[in-house]
């Protein structure tokens, strides 16, 4: 794993704040919010990400069956608090072999989604929209829309978006059968930020996905 803050736009070094200036930069992107080292899953991970997060933290449940969380990931530093955050999970397909996927959430502009979708980013862009939904999930009690994106890899992924209590909520799978997944499972998801819940996550490997690597 990587051990210094990254671009959340295309995984890249960046420049640390200084006496001349308090944000990161990347040579890319400009200035940016630090794309943080990944976690390694285990619940004192996901408690140091939930204590500081500003957008949620979503996750399947109940977990399909065979599903594990693979770990974690998140945008923001001390001084600005977890403006986007990333749980990784790995499983079956509902085709064939495993699968792995990313829910994120993120403020507008952060771009780590659209970086994980193989999208120039920051967001979806114009149009997403477009059209009927291609999915439809529960997220927190809330019926949500989600349309493909990421066509810019095709036949690599499967990536979905749309918008749940305010920010940007992307589901990204990996092959891209597991697409089927994502619109065929009726996923209900939890925010793990919420204290009305004590849920006994089912851990895996560490996920190289999160390391933004394809």
């Amino acid at each position: 794993m990587r051990t210094a803050p990254t671009c959340p736009r295309c995984f890249g070094p960046l420049h640390e704040p200084n006496v001349w200036s308090s944000s990161w930069r990347c040579d890319a992107h400009g200035d940016v919010l630090p794309f943080q080292p990944p976690r390694r899953p285990s619940q004192a991970a996901l408690e140091a990400l939930c204590e500081t997060a500003r957008v949620p933290v979503w996750l399947p449940w109940p977990l399909p069956s065979g599903w594990l969380v693979t770990g974690f990931a998140e945008v923001g530093d001390e001084r600005t608090g977890v403006r986007a955050s990333v749980v990784a999970l790995a499983g079956p397909s509902l085709t064939h072999g495993p699968a792995d996927m990313l829910l994120i959430a993120e403020e507008p502009g952060i771009g780590l989604g659209a970086a994980y979708a193989g999208l120039p980013g920051p967001d979806p862009g114009a149009g997403f929209d477009a059209g009927p939904p291609h999915a439809k999930i529960d997220a927190r009690g809330h019926p949500t829309a989600l349309w493909c994106a990421g066509r810019a890899v095709p036949g690599d992924r499967a990536v979905y978006v749309g918008e749940a209590l305010g920010n940007w909520l992307w589901t990204v799978a990996w092959p891209v059968e597991a697409g089927c997944f994502i619109a065929l499972a009726n996923l209900s998801l939890r925010d793990l930020r919420d204290q009305d819940q004590a849920l006994d996550l089912p851990f895996g490997a560490f996920s190289p996905r999160l390391d933004g690597e394809g």
